[in-house]
């Protein structure tokens, strides 16, 4: 028998769960059902989120042809079939699964049939298509992105479940109780998928008393032990996570910042999580706390030692750290700026005084080239022109007023602008 997930996909577009911004009333998917008008699409998102049931859904309310097949596993020969089945019947939806690893000699061998509508292609992959899927089939499509479902999503697929008499719980008497729907719910992550297979697992393992079941809680707690967490480090959740992480620590909130440092500690990626808290500790605090770079690395080495679980110790604090630490981002904006000019082609040529003494013109020139050396003088600094003639008057740090420790040297940077000028 089919897996509970399987057997419990829509066979309308009415009856798809969630994605109610594809599928309901006005989207774009069944508005295209509802007109008879299909065009080739690409359906991208988390796995479970319904990929596979829109497909499905889509042949089954406009009484198309259906077929699938795997971009990796099946062959060319096999996409030939359904193109013959397409020229026979006029219209054949392929759901065509990993899409983004469609090779060269599949991809030229669909174009044609997507070009004149017999094939109507789904493709589905929980990649960006639009880094992962060639262009050529990306402009012969429409992308769609599709979300996690709701807990209210996932509870009623899990209440349909329960009810439906044909493919089905409907027949038992099943009764689950409201703390073990509550985890079904919850530790699915967004994933019907997850949520119904931990259930049929739930039921099929369970032993009947007095002709019924009852899945407790920790018959739940057993059948999904973990969160279905959607971590993909190549995928675009990753990047998400990354992304607000870094976000969060910059924005100074330490409870959303310790969240996401669980997720990607889920995740179990530490090489990343230490790139990204470095490039932190320089990006967005920077000068305001210059020490705080120095003990992020000593944290991120001793978690690299410790490995995981410990790691997290050295991670948290680390973090936490970076989120009440005064900002600045003065460092980057700075050779951001330096290298903007460059790529203008704003360069000049070098002052002939900072030229390099090996240079034979350096050489003859000698003394007279007029190069000042700091170190003689008291303070320590002597004014003289360091920037091309094109540049001289040039200003890329812009220092903020953050901390004290960038205030120092706001005003040792504005010390020194002001001798220039003399």
């Amino acid at each position: 028998m089919e897996p509970l997930a399987y057997r419990m996909r829509p066979k309308s577009i009415d009856e798809v769960i969630g994605q109610h911004h594809l599928v309901g009333p006005g989207g774009i998917i069944r508005r295209m059902v509802d007109a008879r008008r299909l065009s080739s699409m690409i359906l991208y998102g988390p796995p479970g989120t319904g990929k596979t049931s829109i497909a499905r859904a889509i042949a089954g309310s406009t009484s198309a042809k259906f077929r699938q097949l795997n971009a990796v596993t099946d062959s060319k020969k096999d996409m030939q079939l359904v193109a013959e089945e397409a020229k026979m019947s006029g219209q054949v939806i392929l759901l065509l699964d990993e899409i983004h690893r469609l090779d060269k000699a599949k991809q030229d061998f669909l174009l044609p049939h997507l070009e004149n509508g017999r094939i109507v292609l789904i493709g589905a992959t929980t990649s960006n298509p639009y880094h992962a899927i060639n262009p050529a089939i990306r402009s012969r499509t429409q992308i769609f992105e599709l979300q996690p479902l709701s807990e209210d999503d996932i509870r009623t697929a899990l209440t349909r479940a329960l009810t439906d008499k044909e493919n089905g719980f409907g027949n038992q008497s099943v009764t689950v109780e409201d703390s073990a729907m509550d985890h079904f719910v919850q530790a699915a992550g967004g994933d019907v998928r997850a949520s119904l297979n931990a259930l049929e697992l739930a039921i099929l393992s369970s032993t009947e008393q007095d002709g019924s079941l009852i899945i407790t809680r920790q018959d739940a707690e057993d059948c999904l032990q973990k969160s279905s967490f959607n971590f993909d480090k190549d995928g675009d959740m990753h990047y998400d996570i990354m992304s607000a992480f870094q976000k969060s620590i910059r924005g100074s909130d330490v409870d959303a910042a310790l969240h996401y440092l669980a997720r990607l500690i889920n995740g179990g990626d530490l090489p990343t999580i230490a790139r990204r808290l470095l490039v932190i500790s320089f990006e967005d605090i920077g000068l305001a706390s210059p020490q705080a770079a120095s003990r992020t690395l000593t944290a991120i080495e001793a978690a690299e030692r410790l490995g995981f679980p410990e790691a997290r110790i050295p991670l948290s604090q680390a973090v936490i750290e970076l989120c009440l630490s005064p900002k600045s981002n003065s460092a980057i904006t700075s050779i951001d700026s330096a290298l903007a000019d460059i790529r203008k082609g704003k360069i000049g040529d070098i002052p002939k005084h900072l030229k390099d003494g090996h240079y034979q013109g350096a050489k003859e020139l000698g003394n007279s080239i007029g190069y000042q050396y700091p170190h003689d003088d008291p303070s320590g600094y002597v004014s003289q022109q360091y920037l091309p003639d094109n540049l001289k008057n040039k200003k890329y740090y812009q220092p903020k007023n953050t901390s004290k420790s960038e205030a120092q040297f706001k005003q040792i940077y504005e010390t020194i602008s002001r001798q220039k000028k003399k």
